[in-house]
């Protein structure tokens, strides 16, 4: 038997973090109000400035965490870590410089580590929110990290 990876289960229930540099928010929220009833039934989180607007102009609940550039974009990838975010939204600006771009390629790094669905424009978030997966149990393998760590400690 192959212990080196792990099963888990994405819930039908999805815990979605929406994340958008300031030159997309006005193109998140539109995507958030185009697609606000699929977005009803999964828990909504996100960087602070993004939730905040977000929640104002669309109604939806968005639990927000501390902007990107004070730490944001770190404590969404915690929640990754921790197994509480499923699935992140991250419209990106690829044609400004940003402040935090370390933090952002941390964030991107720990999502593809966990093997967490993000989607960095609208067109992908569009396929994802539209999947048949976004309304159903996904299961996706992971490395056994525990595993992994044992052996990486006899080793070193």
């Amino acid at each position: 038997m192959d212990d080196s990876k792990i099963t888990l289960t994405i819930g039908k229930q999805k815990n979605i973090a929406l994340i958008a540099h300031d030159g997309k928010k006005a193109e998140i929220i539109a995507w958030c109000e185009e697609h606000k009833e699929e977005l009803k039934k999964h828990f909504l989180c996100g960087t602070g400035t993004t939730a905040r607007m977000i929640t104002d102009r669309t109604g939806l609940p968005v639990r927000g965490y501390n902007s990107g550039p004070l730490g944001g974009d770190q404590q969404v990838g915690a929640k990754v870590v921790e197994g509480k975010i499923d699935l992140i939204i991250f419209f990106s600006d690829p044609l400004t410089a940003q402040p935090h771009d370390p933090d952002v390629k941390a964030l991107l790094r720990i999502a593809q580590v966990y093997d967490i669905p993000i989607a960095n424009n609208k067109a992908t978030a569009d396929f994802i929110i539209t999947s048949d997966f976004i309304d159903k149990e996904y299961n996706h393998d992971v490395i056994n990290f525990k595993k992994n760590i044992s052996e990486r400690a006899e080793t070193l």
